[in-house]
């Protein structure tokens, strides 16, 4: 990432540029932040190109082909503008190492970091050829490996499927001579199995450090592509057995993506699925752009109106004088209305998926901030409720009282849960459908018992294509720090109920016990017969039973069910005349143990010291 030059544009289109992300033949692709915060990687034409009708006319159809691809494999593009002096297009950022920058500097991949990488390009292939595409420029390259698993990039001469042979004209090769099909090296006839054996040869480079048919030139890589055997002599079997059906000349006997799929099964999401050294680079990236931001960002400003092109002359004096006037007042007001309308500095960044749904970083976002403002077009802009009960939920209306909930970091039962086809942010969309309705889920990287969740409770229609899209929404607002609560070191939200209580305290009390988060916000310790939970709230808060003095100044009140069930409760400090922070702890033990309040008073006494000061 390079600074820009002295007296560069510091905006393009609605995007304030900060850096230079890396250049290439066709253009450069900078660093933008949009008005709502996320980072973006803009693509700009080179000038030299801009003003060819071949290049504009290419990069106009990448931006058409682009726009309908879509899944968690890909970068999606966000905007666009091919009339520009300058055409440009964003697209998602993502930050990482290309797969040839990682095999290059480290060597080959091991088997399980490929495995992720086969199962993330054919779900990205799956969406690619869903939207009716062909890649056709699959290469390492144009390979992210991010945190959470490879993102395919840069659809540059991606198309519908049935102009692929009229893009360029009647013998035109395009691709990389190493990654191409032998139907793209020879010029015949290209179709979506032609990305497929790319994905072969993409595999066995990540696995052994060279492609399958690379030779001393070009002409000859190329000539074995179409003629020689590809070279598997240093593929572990647990890769070449689904790498080599794709690398087939026959473009009929190859897999489709989806078959990849089925024949790989299912690769278990792993915090780290790639070797050290790929993620120490990711995570230097993350400083890079950090440091970044942390300097002055340019000023915002509205991007200009484009004028809709003249089409007839108007003939009457009096009536042009009307439209003119009409369109400077409608264009002043557009101006004043955008000035007024312009973002404050977001100072937002992205984060990988695994950190953004991590329980330590749920427990700062505010769930009534996730999909606040959200337009659908079924149900209008979702509105949040301004009074929640729970602080890791919240309920949005939109029109005709459609109703849905986010909850955050909620307890999920894996089985109730249903798998779909569909994945978000590069992690399986599950759901449940024992309410009646649809909840949408997906089950948090770091602790799969915890979940992020859209509930709808509708009948109608498709309840859970709905709960599904904003699920993917939802993950993608929470990758940014928008949806952040404002920092208070006296809260209890951000503490994790599971480290709150004295180790030693707990190890008398609750001796060979591990806790187990229930939610973000209660934890849970069983053994022995006995169970222990630990819940840090915010919402009305009564007092009821006896007091209890805590210590360090800190009254609560104790109850006692029977012989076997007792509760501290006590309020951390006042909100709102309704609202309070509050902590219980619940302690349901043996019979035969004796009174389970001596125990819970001294957990009680225990936490209630290790809090931050209301």
């Amino acid at each position: 990432m390079k600074p820009l030059n002295p007296g560069e544009p510091r905006q393009i289109g609605p995007y304030r540029i900060i850096a230079e992300i890396g250049e290439g033949g066709m253009g450069r692709v900078v660093l933008g932040l949009a008005p709502d915060g996320r980072l973006v990687a803009v693509k700009q034409l080179h000038a030299r190109f801009a003003h060819d009708p071949r290049f504009r006319e290419r990069f106009r159809r990448e931006v058409a082909t682009s726009r309908l691809v879509s899944g968690a494999y890909t970068a999606a593009v966000m905007d666009a503008d091919a009339e520009a002096e300058t055409p440009w297009l964003a697209s998602v950022f993502v930050t990482g190492p290309s797969l040839k920058e990682a095999v290059d500097a480290i060597g080959p991949l091991p088997v399980e970091s490929v495995r992720v990488l086969a199962s993330g390009l054919a779900a990205a292939l799956t969406e690619i050829h869903r939207a009716g595409l062909i890649h056709r420029d699959l290469k390492p390259s144009n390979i992210i490996l991010t945190s959470d698993g490879p993102r395919v990039i840069d659809f540059g001469i991606a198309r519908v499927a049935e102009e692929a042979q009229d893009l360029t004209g009647t013998g035109a090769i395009i691709g990389s001579p190493a990654f191409m099909s032998p139907e793209q090296a020879g010029s015949g006839q290209v179709t979506g199995a032609s990305d497929v054996f790319s994905l072969g040869a993409i595999l066995v480079m990540a696995a052994t450090g060279r492609g399958p048919f690379t030779g001393p030139t070009a002409p000859q890589t190329l000539y074995n592509v179409v003629h020689a055997a590809a070279d598997f002599a240093d593929v572990p079997a647990g890769i070449r057995q689904f790498a080599e059906p794709c690398l087939t000349k026959d473009p009929a006997r190859r897999p489709s993506p989806e078959q990849i799929l089925d024949f790989i099964g299912s690769v278990p999401p792993a915090a780290a699925p790639w070797p050290p050294a790929v993620h120490a680079r990711i995570q230097q990236q993350d400083a890079e752009v950090r440091s970044v931001l942390a300097l002055p960002l340019p000023i915002w400003r509205p991007p200009p109106k484009r004028m809709a092109p003249r089409t007839k002359k108007i003939l009457f004096g009096a009536l042009a004088g009307v439209v003119l006037l009409v369109v400077s007042g409608i264009v002043a007001l557009s101006l004043s209305i955008a000035e007024h309308a312009k973002p404050q500095d977001p100072g937002v960044t992205s984060l990988a998926a695994a950190e953004a749904l991590s329980p330590d970083r749920l427990r700062l976002a505010d769930p009534c901030k996730v999909l606040a403002g959200r337009f659908v077009p079924e149900f209008g802009t979702l509105k949040p409720e301004t009074d929640p009960v729970y602080p890791a939920r919240c309920k949005y209306t939109g029109l005709d009282d459609v109703s849905f909930e986010v909850q955050l970091g909620e307890g999920v039962t894996t089985s109730s849960l249903e798998r779909t086809d569909r994945t978000a942010e590069g992690l399986p969309l599950l759901r449940s459908t024992i309410s009646g309705g649809c909840d949408s889920v997906v089950q948090l990287p770091a602790d799969r018992r915890l979940g992020v969740i859209i509930s709808h409770p509708s009948r109608d229609g498709d309840p859970c294509k709905a709960a599904d899209d904003l699920l993917t929404a939802a993950l993608t607002r929470l990758r940014t720090h928008e949806v952040d609560r404002a920092g208070d070191p006296a809260s209890l939200l951000p503490l994790d109920p599971c480290a709150v209580a004295d180790p030693a305290v707990l190890g008398e009390n609750m001796p060979n016990t591990q806790p187990l988060s229930r939610t973000l916000r209660i934890c849970e310790w069983q053994g022995g017969g006995d169970m222990l939970t630990v819940e840090l709230q915010r919402g009305a808060y009564a007092p009821e039973g006896s007091p209890v003095d805590l210590g360090n100044g800190v009254t609560g009140d104790i109850r006692e069910f029977g012989d076997s069930n007792c509760v501290v409760t006590w309020q951390h400090r006042p909100l709102t005349d309704r609202e309070a922070e509050h902590v219980a702890v619940r302690l349901l033990a043996r019979q035969e143990s004796g009174s389970p309040c001596d125990r819970a008073k001294a957990i009680a006494g225990s936490v209630a010291s290790r809090l931050p000061k209301p």
